[in-house]
């Protein structure tokens, strides 16, 4: 019995072969990396903008099932707080939430009012009222009992993509969200 070792016998890649492939996944892997930091901060804006608007859901839902008035409270930079309006007087802390991602309320500059023009003068613009609340009617008004409409704006700071704004329409709490797309807000 003859054994020969011929080296069309032996298995296994040549060392440029592996080059190739380790070179085509680092080329692979460097533009999903791109990719992932130019849609981050989009992600981080929509997180924002669904945690903002399950806060209002939530103070209107609490104001109705619970027949008190619920102030909405923004406080800068990042936070949405719930407070209950107690009888005969005070206040009772019911929900909070901090925008994570770096996210703050903030107006991107050059980025025109949404198309609901409820205001951009401030990141948190409901007009002139410094409190507003869910009415146990399901109407968002003024500390003067007036329905109020307004919108607040976020964003990562320096990363326009990153802008959301949420709108709220008093007489209905309608809550409508946009997102800035590069050129004008969508839905």
């Amino acid at each position: 019995m003859r054994t020969n070792s011929s080296s069309s016998d032996r298995r296994g890649f040549t060392l440029i072969e592996t080059v190739l492939v380790v070179t085509i996944m680092a080329v692979g892997t460097s533009m999903a990396l791109a990719e992932i930091n130019i849609a981050l901060p989009s992600m981080k804006g929509d997180g924002a903008m669904r945690a903002a608007i399950a806060e209002f859901n939530l103070a209107r839902e609490l104001a109705q099932t619970q027949r008190r008035n619920m102030q909405v409270v923004f406080t800068a930079p990042h936070r949405i707080q719930i407070l209950r309006q107690d009888v005969p007087n005070g206040t009772t802390l019911v929900g909070s939430i901090d925008f994570e991602g770096a996210v703050r309320f903030g107006l991107t500059p050059g980025l025109p009012d949404t198309p609901d023009a409820f205001g951009n003068n401030n990141a948190t613009d409901f007009g002139t009222t410094t409190a507003i609340y869910f009415t146990s009617e399901g109407e968002l008004i003024d500390d003067q009992g007036v329905p109020v409409n307004g919108t607040i704006f976020m964003a990562i700071p320096g990363q326009p993509r990153s802008a959301r704004a949420v709108t709220v329409l008093g007489a209905t709490s309608r809550i409508r969200a946009y997102r800035w797309k590069g050129s004008s807000w969508e839905k």
